[in-house]
């Protein structure tokens, strides 16, 4: 950061000036250490600040916080306060949020904050589950130990929807190969075949002339179809951005076959992998549930583990209520 101070010299002359520090206070302290007794020191605040644009735009992967909170784990264990580990990790980190972020995660804690609660100040780089799980591994005293339990936890999540991406990848690749063969077939293809047999007077299946009338309809009416087809996809992504809309679209993808399984079991091993990482840290069962929830991002489950948690906290355990749900 850079910062714009007014000063005396210790021959009591004024003078102005800039200069960059990590903080307020390490800026300060330069100008003690120059023999300046400053007046004032105001942040640099830029109109167009390229760094944090790019940072905006920029997302942190799985896997670099995965890499922070190995190395963090282990710059603390060897005996380096969390300050310096955060600066020496700013400094090697390429991601521009990444990097932006760990700078402010720094500053408050000069300032007097821990580190959950810096952390959790930034949601999109760090989860609101990754600072709790902290928060409790601060008050327990194992920093170190719960910096790579999390570690393990995003690589074994980030393992397993990469796994799911690449099953899902080939029956999508095949769905549009189909779909864009077909339509070469009905519009090119079929058309240039029905002349001829035309031409010649054959007497033609049921299941060829149904094909030529269809191929012939979808020429004639295939822009109306299209717009109705659009319209109808508008409609859908308006009705799906709602409440209801959304959890009817979560309820599909866990019982559509074949992909609804995968879905289903991709929810449930999420769930099981935070609810073992909170209790391990020590949290309360109540709250390990009410962070299991905030980590679905399914409708369904989330609804299905809020009624476990209610009968949780009423004292009926964990088995119990979650026997009574199908899913």
């Amino acid at each position: 950061m850079e910062f714009f101070y007014v000063a005396y010299t210790e021959d009591k002359r004024l003078v102005k000036g800039k200069l960059s520090a990590t903080s307020e206070e390490a800026a300060l302290n330069l100008l003690s250490y120059g023999g300046y007794q400053t007046v004032s020191l105001k942040e640099v605040v830029p109109f167009f600040n390229l760094q944090k644009l790019a940072a905006r735009f920029s997302r942190v992967k799985p896997k670099e916080i995965i890499m922070f909170s190995r190395q963090l784990a282990l710059l603390l264990e060897s005996g380096t306060d969390i300050v310096t580990s955060l600066e020496l990790l700013q400094s090697q980190v390429t991601n521009h949020t990444l990097k932006v972020v760990l700078g402010e995660v720094a500053s408050d804690i000069r300032g007097g904050s821990s580190l959950s609660a810096a952390l959790g100040k930034h949601p999109r780089a760090f989860p609101d589950l990754y600072s709790r799980t902290l928060a409790a591994g601060e008050q327990a005293g194992n920093l170190e130990v719960v910096l790579r339990q999390m570690a393990e936890y995003l690589e074994r999540g980030a393992t397993t929807e990469k796994k799911i991406k690449n099953a899902l990848t080939y029956p999508v690749i095949v769905a549009i190969v189909a779909f864009v063969v077909i339509a070469v077939l009905v519009t090119f293809v079929l058309p240039a075949f029905t002349g001829l047999y035309r031409s010649l007077g054959a007497d033609l299946p049921a299941t060829t002339k149904l094909l030529i009338g269809t191929s012939e309809w979808l020429i004639d009416y295939g822009v109306f179809l299209l717009l109705g087809v659009v319209a109808l996809a508008i409609i859908g992504f308006l009705y799906i951005r709602t409440p209801a809309g959304k959890y009817q679209l979560n309820k599909l993808m866990l019982t559509i076959p074949v992909i609804g399984r995968i879905n289903l079991l991709s929810e449930l091993a999420r769930c099981c992998r935070t609810i073992s990482l909170l209790f391990k840290v020590g949290l309360p069962l109540p709250e390990v549930m009410s962070q299991a929830i905030h980590g679905t991002n399914n409708k369904v489950i989330a609804e299905a583990l809020t009624q476990v948690q209610q009968e949780l906290i009423r004292g009926e355990g964990l088995s119990k209520p979650m026997a009574k749900r199908n899913i």
